[in-house]
């Protein structure tokens, strides 16, 4: 990480209240709200543009969600993807890729330029024993298993031309690259970029920026790290928050980094996880949504 820019970003906070483990934030162009989770709560969260926000319970753990086509919203929990109605609150199964393997549940996930929702599990076994995955589900309800042998899969984000695919694994502290083609969800064989260090951050969630950058949150190290295509940390955004756990790109020209936080005393006192924004010096990579 020698060379690498640090930076203290002018952060605000945009909710007043508490989330044990906030993750997921998805901004939605259509409206300007910004969606995220709070996975152990349960919930699925709307922060609307105009400062309301509507809370969806949720019946077991929360991983991520992701936003479709027609305004519905994919959750993924731990009993499987599930459509949401926003206007009715109603929860439909869509599918469930991980078929309620003990010690496992979905967790980091998003829309690929493939109009797939990609989806990895968490191996909640103690110790962890590597049974987590990576899932690549359909519209129509089908999936595939395109990854496994993981302990934290996470990280998933696409470069702009979609021909690239961002993965890394929390617990091995890693992050790997795939070729993509977008035409057809397939990937090539992964390339190992970067093995982090805890005091560098912790491979949590990720995006990607107009520039060709990917934004790890470093959930270990209250950082965001801001690597090159080749996996070199060029800058380091500070965070107020001991344990930022996931960025994403929102706001006008998708210039506003949107970073959601767990609770932790990691700073040095107990923080709550919450909702955070900075203005960015470059704009964001937009976000497919589920083709459904």
């Amino acid at each position: 990480m020698s060379g690498a820019r640090i930076i203290t970003p002018e952060t605000r906070r945009l909710i007043d209240f508490p989330m044990q483990v906030g993750e997921s934030p998805s901004w939605d162009e259509r409206t300007g709200d910004l969606w995220f989770v709070d996975i152990l709560a349960p919930a699925a969260i709307c922060l609307h543009a105009d400062g309301r926000v509507d809370r969806y319970d949720m019946p077991a753990a929360i991983g991520c969600l992701a936003l479709c086509e027609s305004d519905r919203v994919a959750v993924a929990l731990q009993t499987g993807v599930h459509i949401l109605d926003p206007k009715t609150g109603s929860l439909k199964l869509l599918c469930d890729p991980d078929g309620g393997r003990p010690d496992s549940r979905l967790n980091d996930g998003k829309v690929g330029p493939d109009g797939h929702f990609w989806v990895g599990t968490r191996d909640e076994a103690v110790p962890q024993t590597g049974n987590a995955r990576l899932y690549r589900v359909a519209p129509d309800g089908t999936f595939s298993c395109v990854a496994e042998n993981l302990k934290t899969s996470n990280g998933l984000a696409w470069s702009r031309d979609g021909r690239r695919m961002y993965h890394s694994d929390s617990s091995l502290q890693f992050l790997q690259a795939f070729e993509f083609d977008a035409a057809t969800g397939a990937i090539g064989r992964p390339q190992r970029l970067r093995d982090f260090t805890a005091e560098e951050g912790r491979p949590d969630g990720g995006a990607t920026d107009a520039s060709g950058f990917y934004w790890s949150a470093g959930v270990s190290a209250g950082v965001l790290n801001r690597l090159s295509p080749e996996g070199e940390i060029v800058e380091v955004y500070q965070m107020p928050v001991g344990a930022p756990t996931m960025p994403c790109f929102g706001g006008a020209g998708l210039r506003t980094l949107y970073v959601t936080s767990l609770a932790s005393d990691r700073s040095g006192h107990f923080q709550a996880g919450t909702l955070l924004a900075f203005e960015a010096s470059v704009a964001g990579t937009p976000v497919h949504r589920f083709a459904l």
